[in-house]
């Protein structure tokens, strides 16, 4: 059975969906107002394998993912850039989807700009000033945390410390892992020489960063999902606050798994501009590097640990990759001489692979581990590979190619 690690309770649960083989599942998308680095990458890769071994068990997989295009942060580089907003976000979405495709990342039918659900945002927010959840201050529509019960419980909040004055943060985020104590923006309102804003139920505006996840979900996934994703630094305001809203809406719970991934880091210093080490997949692909290396890369290490790229350490994951899928096509390929019968240990070795592979993926998908007893069994099969049939070279193909399904590194 599948177990995964969830924040909500910091433990291993066992995966069970709502609806018997469907699972929903809805990942944070990219703020399109800045190319996305290897670290974002590396949060896509962890919910791509997360999607690939769910649809290897045989779930439908029903997922949502946007693009985060119109907040704060894309309103002030389209004015440092000098650049319509739509032109910027449409250069760095062109970006995105190029090479999410490069690295073999699956994407959902579900991927579009959050702008499109400004609609379904204004319906949201109407109802939650209806609920007492939102309120009107100015022109702006702020939701007030101590009206939803529970609030901060994935981060384990503790609500002594929240004040007892109101407190607004109207900014759409903030930088570093702080807690906002106090009211949270969800509608900009429109103000003089705004260059963005709607017509919307709330009347003329905006709305905040805060609210847009939410408005996909709830247009898209019905405001109930099995797995809610996304990176560690999520757990810091933004996934509560998703949490306050949609059941705020919904009156139910609005997840049942949460999972997050840990950062990637080179040379164990955090990327930034101001280090200039920032990582961008061409620029590892510019010293002949392929995506699946990349890709490999990204993935060996458990999501839930923090991972450190060095020149080194990709060196040495490119050779273990290279190595690993010589010794697949070497073993592929029918013997030219038929041995007799068919040897034990040969049988043995191919037959107890894929189980091996499982029983690590269902360990909260320790792919790395998978990878790792995969990679052991095919040296235990080059060292008898004189005694291989041609039904094993064919059988040993069939189940690497089921297991590359969720890898997509091999083949």
């Amino acid at each position: 059975m599948l177990k995964l690690y969830n924040t909500m309770s910091r433990s291993l649960e066992e995966f069970k969906p709502r609806n018997g083989r469907t699972v929903k599942i809805f990942t944070c998308g990219p703020s399109i107002y800045r190319r996305p680095h290897i670290g974002n990458y590396r949060t896509f890769m962890y919910e791509d394998i997360l999607v690939r071994y769910l649809r290897y068990k045989g779930y439908r997989v029903d997922r949502a993912i946007p693009l985060t295009d119109i907040e704060d942060k894309t309103i002030l580089e389209a004015i440092k850039k000098k650049k319509k907003i739509d032109e910027l976000t449409g250069d760095i979405e062109k970006i995105f989807l190029s090479e999410m495709k490069s690295l073999n990342i699956l994407l959902p039918e579900k991927v579009q700009r959050s702008s499109l659900c400004v609609q379904c945002a204004g319906k949201l927010i109407k109802k939650l000033i209806g609920s007492g959840h939102a309120y009107r201050h100015g022109v702006d529509i702020f939701f007030d945390p101590m009206k939803f019960s529970g609030f901060g419980k994935l981060y384990g909040l503790d609500m002594k410390r929240w004040p007892k004055r109101t407190i607004r943060f109207r900014r759409d985020t903030y930088n570093g892992n702080r807690w906002n104590l106090g009211d949270f923006i969800l509608w900009h309102g429109y103000r003089d020489g705004d260059i963005k804003w709607w017509d919307s139920a709330v009347g003329k505006g905006r709305p905040s960063w805060n609210i847009q996840d939410p408005s996909v979900i709830i247009q898209h996934l019905g405001g109930m999902i099995d797995i809610n994703c996304g990176g560690i630094d999520n757990i810091y305001r933004h996934h509560d606050y998703n949490i306050a809203i949609v059941e705020s809406y919904t009156g139910a719970t609005f997840a049942n798994y949460y999972l997050h991934g840990a950062h990637l880091v080179v040379n164990g210093k955090p990327m930034s501009k101001s280090r200039g080490n920032i990582i961008y997949p061409e620029d590892i692909y510019r010293h002949g590097c392929g995506n699946r290396d990349l890709r490999f890369f990204l993935f060996y290490t458990h999501y839930r640990k923090k991972l450190n790229f060095t020149a080194d350490k990709f060196k040495k994951a490119c050779d273990k990759m290279e190595d690993f899928r010589l010794l697949a096509r070497k073993l592929c390929v029918p013997p030219r001489s038929n041995p007799g019968r068919p040897d034990r240990l040969v049988r043995d070795i191919i037959g107890d692979m894929q189980r091996k592979f499982e029983t690590s993926m269902d360990n909260d998908l320790s792919i790395g581990q998978a990878f790792d007893g995969i990679y052991d069994s095919l040296g235990r099969l080059m060292r008898t590979r004189n005694l291989m049939t041609k039904s094993d070279a064919a059988e040993l193909k069939r189940i690497l190619a089921e297991i590359d399904s969720v890898m997509a590194v091999i083949f």
